[in-house]
């Protein structure tokens, strides 16, 4: 005679994943051992929690609409949230449930997911942001521009910036100086400007700023004067002297009413300005 199987609980104590059995009202019937492994409960501690009291608050939404597809018997083979690890910290969890209707329960089975996630964030972070200086690039700013004017020609300004003499920087102190003074630039930019503007770093030397709710050029051109005084109000990082920067600035609905047409005008005001700049400069 074969020997018995042993118990199943015993089996599934042995998987690395977490296997849940929750009544039709999501209240714990049963945990394996990885539960506590993962998420930090004993099975004592949560047999006849519901099962929603584990789940990040945030992800409450999400998850019972998982749950009512499960229940109307539609298989769930990858959904993810996060639940709440009794020390405090996030997991990130990917699931496979189901409904069992014959015998009242719902089954699930879940994976940590946190090191992908934290891939996929990473990842994410650096499709759209300049990997010198942590700023959105070009392709985050056309984004969040078409954004911006999705409703409409709501009142916007863009401002383009442009170092001045940054190539002779470069060919005179070398790329690693020229990285140091872009990431200064950043820097002193992001906290020059108003709470709800946006910074991008789009090209080598050159930046754009989208200031939501402003359509006076007058306004405008105000907080272009304020982000070059914060350029100018502390020395460069040796071997600079001061971060020069010449700014152009457009107006929706005044210079247009769509992306293409307010970057052109904000970067024709730009070559204005640092053409006049560089007459002053010569006389």
């Amino acid at each position: 005679m074969p020997s018995p199987l042993p118990p199943l609980g015993e089996i599934l104590d042995l998987l690395p994943d977490v296997v849940c059995v929750v009544d039709p009202e999501g209240r714990y019937l049963a945990v394996n051992a990885a539960f506590e492994q993962l998420i930090g409960y004993r099975p004592d501690e949560v047999l006849g929690r519901r099962m929603i009291e584990l789940v990040h608050p945030e992800d409450h939404g999400i998850t019972a609409q998982a749950v009512q597809r499960v229940m109307e018997g539609r298989p769930l083979p990858n959904f993810r949230n996060r639940y709440v690890h009794r020390d405090g910290r996030i997991v990130d969890m990917q699931w496979s449930a189901k409904w069992l209707p014959d015998y009242g329960v719902r089954i699930a089975v879940g994976h940590p997911i946190t090191e992908l996630r934290d891939l996929e964030r990473r990842l994410e972070f650096m499709a759209g942001h300049d990997p010198l200086t942590s700023l959105p690039n070009r392709y985050r700013l056309r984004e969040e521009l078409e954004r911006s004017l999705g409703g409409g020609a709501q009142p916007l300004a863009v401002l383009y910036l442009d170092l001045d003499g940054f190539k002779a920087i470069n060919d005179r102190h070398g790329h690693a100086q020229g990285d140091r003074l872009l990431c200064e630039t950043a820097d002193r930019l992001r906290r020059a400007l108003r709470h709800g503007d946006f910074i991008a770093r789009v090209g080598g030397d050159e930046f754009v700023a989208l200031l939501p709710g402003c359509a006076s050029r007058a306004d405008a051109r105000a907080v272009a004067d304020a982000l070059q005084a914060a350029l100018d109000a502390e020395q460069a990082p040796p071997p600079f002297s001061r971060i020069g920067v010449s700014i152009g600035v457009a107006c929706c609905p005044d210079d247009g009413d769509d992306a293409e047409t307010l970057l052109r005008c904000a970067d024709a005001d730009m070559y204005a300005v640092k053409n006049q700049r560089h007459r002053v400069a010569a006389t």
